[in-house]
């Protein structure tokens, strides 16, 4: 043996060999796990942050990233951890090769495809981590092999068939998590067997049934999360045997029933008790107050009625009481009189206590809550006397909700020491007196609700300080004097409802300062003056409305800008002159009322005049002519000569307007002649004026490096950081290329290109651009846009992991699935349609369409849009570029596999899909769809009478669908599939598109559809 390690060493001396790798042959000659580990990579398409260059033959496969080995077992792989690499990918049956295995760690990444059977033949086996991929298919028969299995999780991914029974027999299982799937039917009864599980969690897995009395032999349970299924019946006794558990969700089911009142004593360690949104009835057992390690009391959308027990203060760890949308109170007037209680609860953070029949004064206890409380929510009750003046104790709260109780006399101007306050909502009270000065010192406000008071005095010009605010409600109250000019610096700011009282003056100029506007109401008051010309600078407006005020002069024609416009009220005013002809053009105007004015000549009969039933005109007697339907009367001109003149003028105006037209054409051939026979420095030449200037050592801090914890996700070309920009107080999105990445450089000049042209409020905003070197000398380019705090369309689509502040699963409804399509499809009118030249953006999809706090879409990644140099009205092909336009499987237009260029019904094409995916949550590229079964012909052969079986689970319940909502599912749907024919042709225009889904909302919206959907 000596000779050899001689012979071994000697030539090592040598040099002939690395030390490393010939040990490692020597030593670990098993090439099993190599060739499996390799078979894996192999099925890896997407690896953005190079996780597998390591996994090459310059290194032994123990050293790769991601790869533990044996130290009993040389060279045998005992830990793969692959985890939050944003891997896209299947999982190759190799996997079963790797006998060794102990721990399977894949989660946060995009895997997709079924669960390898191959994984049950690791009998070695403890943890198996899968969750937050895209795993479909059932989960592996058999994995009762791996007997020593300790851990599963599976949250977050699209699994389906039965609860996997087989689970149940595994006897060293701990910790199962099933969560954010789509199981059918009940829990097994089965699940009782599992007397070693520690944690179970089977989250919005879609379950049914009852909750098995078996359930109560898991002796050693502390976590049962089985929230936001569709499980019906009472909690079975034998649940509160389980005296070890920690925490219990049973929210959002049909759960039915009462508490027994020593619930308290059965539970002694629980710390999150959480049963809200089910049926349950009877009281608040006063025995909770014997869980002393009680942190949250979740009970909201129940039916508990009687008081709130005073001895909820007893619980020194209390950090949640969500016990709003019940029956709780007596009726006896001392309702909150368990107020003072929660005093001694040091910890409280949120108290929610809204839409209740809680009747009785405010005590001035509320006051001495505690100092980290954030959210305070007692509207909608019956509480009525005075705001004691010591809420400005609470100095970190971010949410005060008071509407509609019964308050009277001043609000406190201690309010403004709530410095933290993002929302404050007083209206429907009986507040009088001014509205305090103090509300300047909130800065960060971006909510403030004072309607439906008596407020009387001026709107306090402190309010200009609230830089933030984004939605001022004073309507229904006293209010007078001047609307202060300070307000019309809030540039943030998107509703504003000033009507119902009596403030005089004008309305001034800087209104058309408001850029985010989207709503205006100051009617029912006593303004005057014109209306500012500066309105059509407000180009986010869908809603204006002045009427009833004394507003005179003619319509300007400036608002012919407003294009988002959908009502229009300016009724009831001294208006004088023509209606403009610019009015029937505004494409989304639904309601029109300009009646009772003093206008003349001739009614219009375009867009919207075509329709009596949503036009007001009445009150104007001088106008004469439009549709039969309005009943006025023929235009009658006296004087010949005069319609001569009228028409030298028209003519003498058009021959004008054509010289004028002329002149900026040319101006832009030679603009774009000498733009074409340059070099653009994009390092030198802002794409804009107006945007910021920044640099990379400011974008270097404001993403903290480019940490991987403000790293909102990663794509083909770079990477999208969360930054904060400290000169202007703000988040933004920045997005860094990559130009180790083919293609790399080419989108982000694509990307400027295309937006160089584009403006509009569902398009994401560019705020800068950044073209210079890094710290390393490497160039570095990178986008900033404004930052989405709604994420991606694609993270609501599909099952997920976060939840709103009552513990509820979100997911979008109806309403806003639908509307969100119409805002999508709004962009693509403008890109198509109203740039010039048109730009197709080629790829879209719903991680590219972005939300904002608002639930507002907004459409971005331009990497591969196309500027086309000329597109005809039927859509023929960009002549431009030969080249085969790239995008994402499954969205991109059939045309485009057969080298045909850009145009703007591809973009159409993709829309489609989009439509049909936002509704069936089915992604273009699942399993399911082979040969020629696809998303289209899997949705057009489901329609009408089997939409329930398609649509997505989460949209709808099975006793919501039917009737009228079935029909506008239905209409939503037929549009996605004349969107998506494979022939361009055939396929409907954006404008078409826009027009129709706009009817399709105000048909059912009518009928109070969403409202129930809500319901």
């Amino acid at each position: 043996m000596s000779v050899l390690w001689s012979f071994l060493l000697y030539i090592i001396l040598l040099g002939d060999i690395n030390a490393n790798s010939f040990l490692g042959y020597a030593l670990f000659r098993n090439e099993t796990d190599r060739l499996a580990l390799l078979a894996i990579k192999d099925e890896i398409t997407v690896d953005p942050h190079g996780v597998f260059n390591s996994w090459n033959n310059s290194l032994h496969h123990c050293q790769w990233e991601g790869i533990s080995c044996s130290i009993k077992h040389p060279g045998r792989v005992t830990i793969l951890n692959l985890s939050s690499q944003g891997l896209v990918g299947s999982i190759s049956p190799h996997i079963g090769n790797l006998s060794f295995l102990r721990s399977i760690v894949l989660q946060n990444n995009s895997f997709h495809g079924e669960i390898p059977q191959e994984v049950v033949k690791l009998f070695r086996l403890r943890i198996l981590y899968l969750n937050n991929n895209t795993f479909g298919g059932e989960v592996p028969k058999n994995l009762t092999n791996c007997k020593d299995l300790r851990e599963i999780k599976f949250i977050d991914n699209n699994l389906t068939g039965e609860f996997p029974i087989e689970l149940t027999s595994l006897p060293n299982l701990a910790v199962l998590d099933l969560s954010l799937n789509n199981f059918q039917g009940k829990i097994p009864p089965a699940i009782g067997n599992v007397s070693s599980l520690i944690f179970l969690g089977l989250l919005e897995a879609r379950l049914e049934g009852s909750i098995p009395e078996e359930i109560g032999q898991l002796t050693r349970l502390q976590s049962l999360l089985i929230g936001g299924n569709n499980l019906t019946g009472a909690i079975p006794s034998t649940l509160y045997n389980l005296s070890s558990l920690i925490s219990i969700s049973l929210a959002f089911n049909k759960l039915e029933g009462g508490l027994p009142g020593d619930i308290g004593l059965r539970f002694p360690n629980i710390k999150r008790l959480t049963i809200g949104g089910n049926r349950f009835t009877g009281v608040i057992p006063f025995s909770l107050s014997n869980a002393s390690q009680l942190k949250i009391i979740s009970f909201p959308l129940n039916s508990f009625t009687g008081p709130v027990p005073g001895e909820l203060g007893r619980l020194a760890n209390l950090s949640w009481i969500g016990l709003n949308d019940n029956l709780l109170g007596t009726g006896s007037g001392d309702d909150l009189s368990f107020i003072p209680y929660l005093t001694n609860c040091s910890r409280l953070e949120k108290l929610f206590l809204g839409r209740n029949l809680l009747k009785g004064p405010l005590p001035n206890s509320i006051a001495n809550l505690s100092s980290q409380i954030r959210y305070l929510s007692i509207g909608k009750n019956q509480i009525y006397g005075t705001v004691p003046s010591e809420i400005g104790n609470l100095v970190n709260l971010n949410v005060l909700d008071m509407q509609h109780n019964m308050f009277h006399g001043n609000i406190p101007p201690t309010i403004g020491n709530l410095q933290n306050l993002f929302q404050l909502y007083f209206h429907g009270n009986n507040f009088t007196g001014q509205i305090p000065s103090t509300l300047g010192n909130i800065t960060f406000l971006y909510d403030l609700a004072f309607g439906e008071n008596h407020l009387s005095g001026n709107i306090p010009p402190s309010l200009g300080n609230c830089h933030d605010l984004l939605n001022l409600y004073l309507a229904l109250n006293e209010l007078d004097g001047y609307i202060p000019e300070s307000m019309f610096r809030l540039s943030s700011i998107v509703f504003i409802n000033l009507s119902f009282n009596s403030l005089t003056g004008t309305l001034p100029p800087d209104v058309g300062n408001l850029k985010q506007l989207e709503s205006l109401d100051v009617s029912q008051n006593k303004l005057s003056g014109s209306i500012p010309s500066s309105l059509g600078s407000c180009l986010s407006l869908m809603s204006l409305r002045m009427n009833s005020n004394s507003f005179q002069g003619t319509i300007p024609q400036t608002l012919s800008a407003l294009r988002g416009l959908n009502e229009l009220d300016l009724s009831c005013n001294n208006l004088s002159g023509m209606i403009p002809e610019y009015i029937g053009s505004l494409p989304f105007l639904q309601i029109l009322n300009i009646s009772f004015n003093d206008l003349e000549g001739e009614v219009p009969e375009t867009g919207i005049f075509k329709n009596a039933s949503i036009i007001s005109l009445i009150g104007n007697k001088k106008l004469c002519g439009g549709i039969p339907e309005l009943k006025f009367p023929a235009c009658n001109f006296l004087h010949s000569n005069q319609r001569g003149i009228s028409q030298a003028l028209k003519v003498i105006v058009t021959l004008i307007i054509v010289a004028i037209c002329s002149a900026v054409l040319v101006g832009l051939l030679i603009i774009r002649y000498r733009k074409n026979n340059s070099v653009v420095n994009l390092s030198s030449a802002p794409l804009n004026h107006q945007f910021i200037q920044i640099s990379y050592q400011e974008l270097l801090q404001a993403t903290e490096g480019f940490s991987e914890a403000n790293l909102i996700g990663s794509g083909s070309y770079g990477s999208v950081y969360k930054g904060f920009l400290h000169n202007t107080q703000s988040f933004v999105a920045v997005k860094v290329f990559d130009f180790r990445c083919r293609g790399a450089s080419k989108s982000f000049t694509s990307e400027c290109k295309a937006l160089r042209y584009i403006r509009h409020r569902n398009l994401l905003k560019i705020l800068s651009v950044c073209s210079s070197l890094d710290y390393q000398g490497n160039d570095f380019r990178a986008i900033v846009y404004e930052f989405m705090p709604g994420r991606s369309l694609e993270s609501w689509l599909y099952p997920q992991k976060d939840v709103d502040k009552q513990g509820k699963f979100r997911s979008l409804n109806l309403e806003q699935r639908l509307n969100i399509a119409i805002q999508v499809a709004s962009a693509l009118e403008y890109l198509h349609c109203h740039c010039q030249p048109s730009i197709v953006h080629c790829d879209l999809k719903p991680s590219n369409v972005l939300l904002d706090k608002d639930m507002v879409a907004h459409v971005g990644d331009f990497g591969l849009a196309k500027v086309l140099s000329k597109v005809s009205a039927d859509s023929k092909d960009d002549k431009s570029t030969s080249a085969i336009i790239k995008g994402s499987i499954g969205y991109v237009a059939p045309e485009y596999g057969m080298s045909k260029g850009a145009n703007i019904q591809g973009d159409v094409y993709s829309f489609g899909i989009l439509l049909l995916e936002m509704f069936t949550a089915k992604r273009p590229t699942d399993d399911m769809f082979q040969e020629d079964l696809n998303l289209h012909n899997f949705t057009r052969i489901a329609l009408p009478n089997r939409v329930k079986d398609i649509v997505d689970q989460n949209l709808i319940s099975d006793e919501e669908i039917g009737g009228r909502i079935q029909e506008c599912l239905v209409s939503v749907l037929k549009v996605g599939i004349s969107c998506s024919v494979e022939s361009p042709r055939d396929r409907m225009k954006i404008i078409d598109v826009v027009r129709e889904l706009h009817l399709i909302k105000e048909a059912y919206g009518r009928e109070g559809i969403f409202y129930t959907m809500k319901d």
